[in-house]
């Protein structure tokens, strides 16, 4: 049998803090940054030359609730809330560039597009918070103007993509 304690208020009776539950609890609710997820590029990912690219994240490494597709790249979480959504890449060319960026998409829409140059192999990251609510994804693309097509590394220090909600609806 589960047993509920329900009250308006707790308060210390001494010292700085109060402990709920023993080491080794894991905790629910609406205080915890679930769902969450991380994932990075199984093999290299040709971009083409100025062509804004979806970057095809596809090896999973953390998915709590199951909300990330690889077949289409994309994360939709069915749970309501403020998320944080970070994304990180970087092209494999020694060729400058002076038109590349990194872009967050939620609904096919941007969100966030950041430039940057790419000198010797630069790179970029970029993260922005949003709400989102059930039937919403977000999606990474980028674009560059090196001249030829250039690759994305599998290297997973560097290219990466991942999110998780801060707060409830």
């Amino acid at each position: 049998m589960v047993s509920q304690l329900k009250v308006n208020e707790i308060i210390k009776q001494s010292g700085s803090s109060i402990t709920i539950g023993e080491a080794g609890d894991t905790v629910s609710g609406p205080y915890t940054n679930l769902p969450a997820f991380h994932v990075t590029l199984s093999s290299e990912q040709a971009i083409a030359n100025t062509t804004e690219t979806k970057i095809q994240w596809n090896s999973v490494t953390l998915d709590t609730n199951s909300f990330y597709d690889t077949t289409n790249y994309r994360y939709t979480p069915t749970i309501a809330g403020q998320y944080v959504f970070v994304g990180a890449a970087r092209l494999q060319s020694s060729t400058d560039a002076e038109q590349c960026y990194l872009a967050i998409k939620k609904n096919g829409t941007t969100i966030l597009e950041s430039y940057y140059k790419n000198h010797y192999y630069d790179g970029k990251e970029v993260s922005v918070i949003t709400s989102m609510t059930s039937g919403d994804y977000v999606e990474w693309y980028i674009h560059h103007n090196i001249g030829s097509s250039a690759n994305i590394p599998n290297t997973s220090k560097h290219q990466y993509a991942y999110g998780f909600r801060i707060t409830g609806a």
